[in-house]
């Protein structure tokens, strides 16, 4: 297969599955892991530096960004100290969703360090909230 062909689907093939119907997860409604139609959640990058993970959650945090980062913090639904990723994530997401969340796809960047995800994040009794891509 040329390179341009293999191009091609790394870049359309993604979308494409964006842009399905989540059959999957009729059958299971906001199960974790499962696109419960069309929802979307800004997450850390996994090749996320650390250093970078941390300034952009101190700024989502702090006055700035106004992100409600209660759960992250020690005795939170979502604190778990070795994981500078899903702290970042959950930070992200929160200041995306205040930021006016898929009307605003902008406000899921973070110097690079975050990305926008149809796969809820959510994990045990972290629960990250999500927004309709249609009808906020």
């Amino acid at each position: 297969m040329p390179a341009s062909s293999l191009l091609h689907v790394f870049l359309v093939v993604p979308v494409l599955l964006l842009l399905l119907p989540a059959r999957a997860a009729a059958a299971a409604p906001g199960a974790v892991g499962v696109n419960s139609g069309g929802q979307l959640w800004c997450v850390a990058k996994n090749n996320a530096e650390d250093g970078v993970l941390q300034s952009a959650i101190d700024w989502a945090c702090g006055p700035d960004g106004r992100a409600d980062c209660r759960a992250i913090q020690q005795g939170g639904a979502c604190y778990d100290p070795p994981d500078l990723q899903a702290h970042a994530s959950y930070a992200f997401n929160d200041y995306f969703l205040r930021a006016g969340g898929a009307a605003n796809p902008a406000a899921c960047d973070f110097s690079g360090a975050a990305a926008l995800t149809a796969l809820n994040p959510s994990h045990g009794s972290c629960v990250l909230p999500s927004r309709s891509v249609c009808c906020a």
